[in-house]
């Protein structure tokens, strides 16, 4: 597929090949309050995220897809992707942030970094380092991830170790903390 379209409005491809419907039943394991989210599971299972992708698996292909994080939180943290390492660590991403407000929180080895993200910007998401987004707003975050087509996805790490800091909101405003049960 050459030539696309994005639909700002609903920031969704005009076509792709793949969709990923994340609920909270499939983040069991990622928020550190399993409580609210066994809660929420039994009240309705919303959908915290969906993934629009077109993908290229092979090397010196570019894949690219827009995600779709919904606002809203799990106790006191927010929604969240799973978030990943790349498969093939050595591969880099571009992220471009179509709508909302959001933060990017990466993480390699024990450093941690994390920016935020508004309509209009461009985050670039070096090799070898795992990353999650995060919706601190109040409505739809959407990016365009745009990557190799060989890098792959590891969810794997991530499930086991998680991440070193988790975000939540505090008076009013997100708050980066360490998180208590991260395996380093």
């Amino acid at each position: 597929m050459l030539k696309n379209r994005i639909d700002f409005a609903e920031a969704k491809l005009e076509k792709y090949a793949d969709k990923v419907v994340r609920k909270a039943s499939n983040m069991r394991g990622f928020y550190i309050d399993s409580e609210a989210l066994e809660r929420m599971i039994e009240q309705e299972d919303p959908i915290i995220y969906e993934v629009y992708a077109v993908p290229h698996e092979n090397e010196g292909e570019l894949s690219y897809a827009i995600t779709v994080l919904h606002p809203g939180k799990v106790g006191n943290e927010y929604f969240m992707t799973k978030g990943h390492y790349h498969s093939k660590r050595d591969r880099a991403e571009l992220y471009i942030a179509l709508k909302g407000r959001g933060l990017l929180l990466m993480q390699r080895d024990n450093e941690v970094q994390w920016v935020e993200m508004e309509k209009g910007d461009i985050i670039y998401v070096p090799p070898y380092w795992a990353h999650r987004s995060i919706n601190i707003g109040d409505e739809d975050f959407a990016f365009l991830a745009i990557y190799p087509g060989d890098a792959g996805h590891d969810y794997g790490t991530i499930a086991k170790k998680g991440f070193a800091k988790i975000v939540v909101e505090e008076n009013g405003k997100y708050t980066v903390l360490d998180n208590p049960k991260w395996k380093e």
